[in-house]
């Protein structure tokens, strides 16, 4: 009987040491795939960015072509298209300003900048659509 304790307690040491071992590999791969999720978001705001600075480039340059435009007008109306485009101008700027300080790349807060970033680009971009008839 003292053969089959022996036997008994060494089959469970076995047992917790193969436990514990699939423990620390589901462990390793629940790491490995946290890792793999903080890059592909880090990958994507990368992307994003990249992505942004070219949308407001090219704003910037339509602005500088808005503002041959603008000097060319002989109305009224000059001094007010001179004030609109450099609020645009202003905006074009806090916004190049936002994403170069975005650094944050926890997934609920890239989530939030994203989607106010992308909101506050479209309302840009209708602003300037909207320009020559004072549209807001």
């Amino acid at each position: 009987m003292a053969g089959t304790m022996i036997t008994g307690c060494q089959s469970s040491a076995s047992k917790v040491e193969e436990a514990q071992a699939k423990v620390n590999e589901a462990q390793g791969k629940a790491d490995e795939a946290k890792q793999a999720f903080n890059q592909a978001i880090k990958d994507s705001v990368i992307q994003f960015k990249k992505e942004a600075e070219a949308r407001i480039d090219v704003q910037e340059k339509d602005m500088v072509d808005l503002r041959a435009k603008i000097a060319r007008q002989n109305n009224d109306d000059k001094v007010i298209y001179e004030q609109r485009l450099a609020v645009m101008e202003q905006q074009n700027r806090d916004m190049r300003r936002h994403l170069a300080e975005f650094n944050d790349t926890r997934r609920d807060n890239w989530n939030k900048f994203r989607n106010k970033f992308n909101h506050d680009m479209e309302a840009h971009g209708k602003a300037f659509r909207d320009f020559w008839t004072g549209r807001k």
